[in-house]
């Protein structure tokens, strides 16, 4: 399975603010949101904490694919391409409960298998 490339790695350690979680629906219309419950599984895992997904969790249940974008303090951005997997129990969804805030309902875990990489039009995976 394809892992983060070592600079995309060491670039989500030093994110600014918040990610941007991107899928679209089963019409192919897009829909991105903001999230600030995320973080690294493993280096082919990104995580979102559903805590209140809508139109997201419909199009992951869809079998939407999924961005992740986000940016280093020192202003470089990468953008992480791949399958998201809705998880509502085993290691992943435990994890996710562990630093997921308390006073967020932390439903579910969406799963994003690394499957390409980006900064900017530069494709790194």
């Amino acid at each position: 399975m394809p892992s983060l490339p070592e600079e995309v790695s060491n670039a989500w350690e030093n994110r600014e603010g918040l990610v941007i979680l991107s899928t679209v629906s089963a019409d192919q219309v897009p829909n991105a949101i903001y999230a600030t419950c995320v973080s690294k599984f493993n280096e082919d895992t990104i995580v979102v904490a559903d805590n209140y997904f809508s139109k997201t969790l419909n199009n992951i249940l869809s079998g939407s694919k999924g961005s992740i974008l986000f940016i280093t303090r020192e202003e470089k951005a990468y953008q992480i391409k791949g399958s998201i997997e809705y998880l509502k129990e085993g290691v992943i969804f435990e994890d996710m409960k562990k630093w997921n805030p308390k006073e967020h309902p932390g439903r579910a875990a969406a799963a994003l298998k690394v499957e390409e990489v980006y900064t900017g039009a530069e494709r790194l995976l």
